[in-house]
């Protein structure tokens, strides 16, 4: 499911200072009131039941017409709101929540070259330089997964959830080959929180949808709703028997530890002996991330 959480609309980054605030009319309350719905609806089946619904597509519609009438109308924004959370609502599920260190946020995302060149020039500006560098890679289609380790041992592993709870999968993302029990290496820190997606490779997913057609299941929409699947199961033994793997891509809550670039924190990532994607690059100009795109 495209992102939804601390996005800033370009409809919100467009009002001037001086634009005035107007009062939300019955019919904008309703609409708003009709996108929350849908999204709630839509993030329900994504995140909660792993069928969705409606494509990305649709969802990425809904979700920015909502952020835009948030924008021009703020007093519709709640806490509750579909803009401000990320993921499903918390419900009650049979394993146990567990609260994230660090909340867990979401990407933004863009729809056309000239939106992707506004958001490079607005990050510039409040970098405050005018020599940057960007660290572009391909986005990882799969389950997002906190992994929290103390003393280098890992301790728990959840989904994101709602992005400050999530549930507790540790039994089954320690069967995911991979995914360290122990850190190795030098100056490992004493409390690291990391974060990365948990994927069914493509040459698996056919595999897998033939067999649960054998026996009589239904099968899985797409590979990441297998992910999912997969992960979300009482019986740590049936996400062992399914090729799952996991990339790592960023850092949560930590102790003890000095990062100041995403690519540093890959360096140091891998030399702990967490999988990190091959597939990045850090490139200086606005015109090498047009190119990697």
């Amino acid at each position: 499911m495209p992102s939804d959480d601390d996005q800033i609309s370009s409809a919100e980054l467009q009002l001037s200072e001086s634009a005035e605030i107007g009062e939300a009319s019955l019919d904008d309350k309703h609409r708003w009131s009709e996108l929350a719905s849908l999204i709630n609806d839509a993030q329900e089946a994504y995140y909660g039941q792993d069928a969705p619904t409606i494509s990305d597509a649709e969802y990425d519609g809904l979700m920015r017409e909502l952020q835009d009438l948030e924008a021009r109308f703020p007093q519709l924004r709640t806490p509750e709101s579909p803009t401000q959370r990320v993921g499903a609502a918390q419900r009650i599920t049979d394993f146990a929540p567990v609260t994230h260190l660090a909340r867990l946020l979401s990407l933004d995302n863009v729809f056309n070259t000239q939106e992707l060149v506004d958001w490079l020039t607005r990050t510039q500006r409040l970098l405050a330089t005018s020599d940057p560098s960007w660290l572009c890679e391909v986005k990882i289609d799969g389950l997002a997964v906190d992994l929290v380790y103390r003393d280098g041992r890992l301790a728990s592993a959840a989904t994101r959830g709602d992005g400050r709870v999530g549930e507790d999968i540790t039994p089954n993302v320690a069967t995911i080959a991979g995914v360290p029990h122990l850190l190795q290496g030098q100056q490992i820190p004493a409390l690291l929180e990391v974060r990365g997606e948990v994927f069914f490779p493509i040459e698996g997913f056919a595999d897998l949808n033939a067999s649960l057609v054998e026996s009589g299941k239904a099968p899985f929409a797409n590979p990441r709703n297998a992910a999912a699947g997969s992960l979300r199961q009482k019986n740590p033994a049936v996400t062992a028997s399914r090729p799952l793997q996991m990339l790592v891509h960023g850092i949560g809550a930590y102790e003890g530890l000095d990062v100041r670039r995403q690519s540093q924190a890959y360096e140091l990532l891998a030399g702990w002996g967490f999988p990190t994607s091959p597939a990045y690059k850090v490139v200086n100009t606005t015109d090498e991330v047009l190119q990697y795109v």
